[in-house]
């Protein structure tokens, strides 16, 4: 007669049944957001260390034309080879600039700041830093 009377058996969710699914979904992203950002910061070290890699190999082609590094372009110049993404996330500069010698350093800005590795740096002997593994 009554067409509402509750059903037996009605299908659906209950609180507890939900809270349960809504509490593992918790877990697991935050067992997993850690992983992601760290895979994401790996991705634009390499970046910045290809950044790095790009410019000493400019460095070096002037020195081959003008046998000195005294002369060579700017940072700014250099890096317009680099990924702009990589220049997002790590500023270049070139440092310790004399005839027979330099160093390039790419140090991380904004959300690559608490990288692991920190400043990069390769030199004109082509010495990486740091020299701990992953980090080039």
């Amino acid at each position: 007669m009554y067409r509402h009377a509750a059903r037996r058996g009605a299908s659906g969710f209950s609180l507890v049944e939900l809270m349960v699914t809504v509490a593992i979904i918790g877990i697991l992203a935050s067992i997993a957001l850690p992983s992601y950002n760290e895979h994401v910061r790996k991705g634009r070290r390499a970046g910045g260390a290809a950044c790095a890699a790009t410019m000493a190999q400019g460095m070096e082609r002037h020195y081959t034309a003008a046998l000195t590094y005294a002369t060579a372009p700017n940072a700014d110049t250099l890096d317009n080879r680099c990924d702009p993404d990589a220049l997002r996330f790590y500023s270049m500069r070139v440092e310790q600039l004399a005839a027979k010698t330099y160093r390039i350093t790419a140090t991380p800005r904004d959300r690559q700041v608490g990288d692991s590795c920190g400043t990069l740096s390769i030199d004109h002997t082509g010495a990486k830093q740091p020299a701990t593994a992953g980090c080039w």
